[in-house]
């Protein structure tokens, strides 16, 4: 899934839900990977540009439906 974090509060919110799930998710921007929970580090992404995130535990099916309205869709 790819994502859009281009505001604090969408980092915020976005974060507060991923941390109610107990997997493992990292996001992807560029050759940087971080793990998905760490608000520090998704600072020192480039907010600017979609994320692609990643989820590494097939056990957390409905977690892409929890954050589907941080998912970037071009247009």
């Amino acid at each position: 899934m790819t994502i859009m974090l281009d505001s604090i509060d969408k980092v915020k919110a976005f974060v507060a839900k991923i941390a109610m799930f107990p997997c493992d998710v990292d996001l992807i921007s560029g050759r940087y990977t971080i793990d998905a929970k760490s608000i520090m580090g998704i600072f020192s992404l480039d907010l600017a540009k979609p994320i692609k995130l990643v989820v590494n535990d097939p056990s957390c099916e409905n977690l892409l439906e929890q954050l589907k309205e941080f998912e970037y869709i071009e247009e």
